[in-house]
């Protein structure tokens, strides 16, 4: 069985670009699912990347407001010259 890592996250701030909140150490993110409206959302880069290396086959469960959503990383995006994560998509479980 896989494990459940929770994550706190909040909706993305729409008066800064991606660019500008991962110079900030935040890591820009989507949750998307059947059913649902994708959330454009951000979460603490160190947390998530500490997580997701040491087990990628992991649930997340993510924190935004007062509700929590399951989800599973679905695509992570990384620029392999910094090995820093650029975004992530995650869906819903």
């Amino acid at each position: 069985m896989a494990e459940v890592i929770k994550l706190k996250a909040e909706k993305r701030s729409e008066d800064k670009n991606p660019r500008q909140l991962r110079a900030e150490g935040i890591l820009p993110a989507t949750v998307y699912g059947k059913g649902t409206d994708s959330m454009s959302i951000q979460l603490n880069t160190k947390e998530f990347t500490l997580a997701y290396r040491n087990n990628n086959d992991a649930t997340f469960e993510l924190s935004i407001g007062n509700k929590t959503y399951k989800t599973v990383a679905q695509s992570v995006q990384k620029n392999y010259a910094t090995n820093e994560t650029q975004n992530v998509e995650f869906k819903l479980v």
